[in-house]
This record gives C-alpha cells, structure tokens and sequence, in this order.
C-alpha cells in the first residue's frame, strides 16, 4: 500500500521572490509507492536547504515538473526493498545526491560523482531505476537528485544511500550529503591541495565554508577567504581563513596577489556565477588551479585567452559532487569531524520546520544564512 506523506512539492518554475509570498513551495500530502527492487524507504531527520535546490526554483537548473525537492538529507532506514542485503531497518544513513551505479565507465574509474546512469536519471527526475515512486493527487511528481527530502519519507535507490554510525547527530549528518562532500572533496580530491599550499575560497556558503575548513584540515598554509559578506568573513576567520577580503571592493584582486606573493596555488570558486569564477582565475598564480564547484546559469559563459594556459601553465577544473567516491568519502569525512579536524556543527545557521521552507529559501537567496537544516 501506499504511503501517505507530508512534503514540499515545486509544481512549476521559475518562481519570483520573495518566496515568502509567491510560496513555490507548498506542503502537499504525496503518497509514496513502497520500495522496489534495489530501492530503500528512508525516515528523513534532517535536510538541507542548499543553492543546488534554490536554483530549481529561480530557473537557473531545469528540472522536470512537478518534483519533490531536497538532496542533502539524512535519515534512518524503515524498509528494505527486494534485494537490499546489506541495509538493516534502524541503520542511520546519509544520501548522496548522484546515485552511483558501479558498472559505467566514471563508476569504473572511481569517479562516481559522474556516474553516467545516475545523472540520466537525475535529469528525468526518476530514481536509479527508470521508476517514479511519488504521486501528488493522482499525478507523477518528480524526484530531486534521487533523494527528494523535504518529505517525512523517501523512497531512495540503495546507490544513492551510505550508512553512517548512529552516534552522529542527524541533524548535522545531513550536511556530509552535498556541502561537506562537495565543499571539502573539492580541495581534496579535485585540487589535491598540499600541505603548505595557499587556497583561496570565492564564495561562503555552505558548500564554500566547507571547502575552507577542508583546506584547513589539509594543512593549507594560507587560505584566503572572500565574499560579498562581512558577516561570513568574519565566520571564515573564526574557521581557520587567515586572510578575508571583500569581494566587492574593487582593488580586492590586487590586494590578494599581493598578499599571496602573485597569487594562490589553488582558487576554488563557490559562488555560482561568472563573476566569482573570474576572479578565482585572477587571483591563481602562474602554474596554479583553478576550480569551480558553483553551478552558474547554463546560459552564461566565460571568456578565457588559451595563451594564459600555455603561458602560464594554468589549470581550470570543474568539481562535481567534491570528485567524490560517497561510499568512501562520507565515512572519512564524518571521521575528520569526530576528531574535532572538520567543524561541521558550525556551518548550521539552525533548524527549521517543513512549514517554514519559503521563508528559509528567502534567506538563503539574501545570502544571510549558510546551512539551514529542516529538521522532520
């Protein structure tokens, strides 16, 4: 039988602000069609509002429509669908928001993040399987990333699912999903940031932060901070930035090179738009990288002179989901935190309902929050 769920449904985008009072969001009862083959029932207890979902909303991503929203979650298993050994009902879990099938060519090669079943399937809004287990009124409604988590319960391929201790706090598990992962797989597996390294963060939210105390537990030995915010500057600094700049102001590229001897070795680009991403590239030094993990409007580009890359030996990288293995980079992240290496706990601006879920995407539009974690 189907289960009957409360949980936030986009039935059409763009949608513009403030989303307070034009509510893109509405709480619908769904029913959620039991596990299939290879697929989980999850409990969520924590999920993350995060910019990936934002820019469903404003247009920026296309998604197929009416869908369930939300990917970075944790939650606790409540049934097992045919063929799932290796899960108990009780086991505290966090979803990854590629699922990973193991048998393409990325998958192949240890880059999961790239998974090309899963990414298909991403894009039509199924799970794993082809299959759509989320009905709204009798009609299909979508699933987000695999995961769909602003909902009491998802229905959730087990490629998509890595279990974790139950020791952990939920609450803040769910932040391992896409920030933690992507922010800090970022300097480690994108860039492969050393030890004594300058890393340069444009852009602090929550995928941002992460990425700089990443950097921080890698032994960077300057980590440049910079934003459009005094507020998660002064944040970056009490995380281990030891240089912080504004953004906006306008001599902010020629004071880091000054700063970092002619720029950094590596710059990672966070923000999601062309004009963070041009100045990443400004203020990386001659043989150094570039690194981008913003999801920028599809439509927009940016111009590079292919003589700098000869030149100057420079590197421009893309960092999709951190180039993140989940099943092996979730396990050593929540290590990193536990020893105290990674503060996760201090990248929640706080919990809310399911109720409020607008009005938090309205701070996280503003750019006043940097995790915001709806708590089931």
């Amino acid at each position: 039988m189907p289960l009957r769920v409360r949980a936030a449904v986009l039935h059409h985008a763009p949608v513009a602000r403030p989303y307070a009072e034009t509510r893109p969001l509405t709480i619908e009862t769904i029913e959620l069609d039991p596990p299939g083959p290879d697929e989980v029932l999850v409990k969520i207890a924590g999920a993350g509002l995060c910019h990936s979902d934002l820019s469903v909303i404003n247009g920026d991503r296309i998604r197929p429509v009416p869908v369930a929203l939300g990917h970075e979650a944790s939650g606790v298993v409540e049934e097992l669908g045919p063929g799932v050994t290796d899960l108990r009902r009780g086991d505290h879990v966090v979803m990854s928001f590629v699922p990973t099938c193991g048998g393409c060519a990325p998958c192949r090669e240890g880059r999961g993040a790239l998974c090309e079943p899963g990414n298909a399937a991403n894009g039509r809004g199924t799970l794993l399987s082809g299959a759509k287990r989320i009905r709204c009124d009798g009609v299909e409604v979508s699933h987000h990333s695999g995961v769909s988590a602003f909902g009491e319960y998802a229905v959730i391929s087990r490629r998509s699912i890595v279990r974790i201790d139950s020791d952990i706090p939920l609450v803040e598990a769910a932040l391992f999903g896409c920030a933690v992962m992507t922010g800090v797989g970022a300097v480690v597996n994108t860039c492969r940031v050393q030890m004594g390294q300058s890393v340069a963060v444009v852009g602090l939210g929550g995928v941002g932060l992460s990425a700089l105390i990443g950097a921080v537990a890698s032994g960077a030995g300057r980590v440049v901070a910079v934003d459009l915010s005094e507020d998660k500057l002064r944040i970056a600094r009490e995380l281990g930035a030891t240089d912080a700049f504004l953004a906006s102001d306008p001599d902010a590229v020629a004071a880091i090179r000054d700063a970092t001897d002619g720029g950094v070795d590596c710059a990672l680009e966070m923000a999601g738009s062309v004009k963070a991403f041009d100045t990443a590239y400004r203020i990386t030094r001659r043989g150094g990288t570039t690194a981008t993990a913003g999801l920028a409007n599809p439509n927009h580009s940016f111009t590079l002179p292919p003589v700098g890359l000869v030149g100057e030996e420079r590197v421009v990288r893309g960092s999709y989901m951190g180039s993140c293995v989940p099943a092996r980079d979730i396990p050593r992240y929540i290590a990193m935190y536990r020893q105290g290496r990674l503060p996760v706990d201090k990248l929640m601006t706080g919990t809310l309902t399911l109720d409020q879920i607008n009005e938090g995407f309205d701070r996280l539009d503003r750019g006043e929050a940097i995790r915001q974690v709806i708590a089931m």
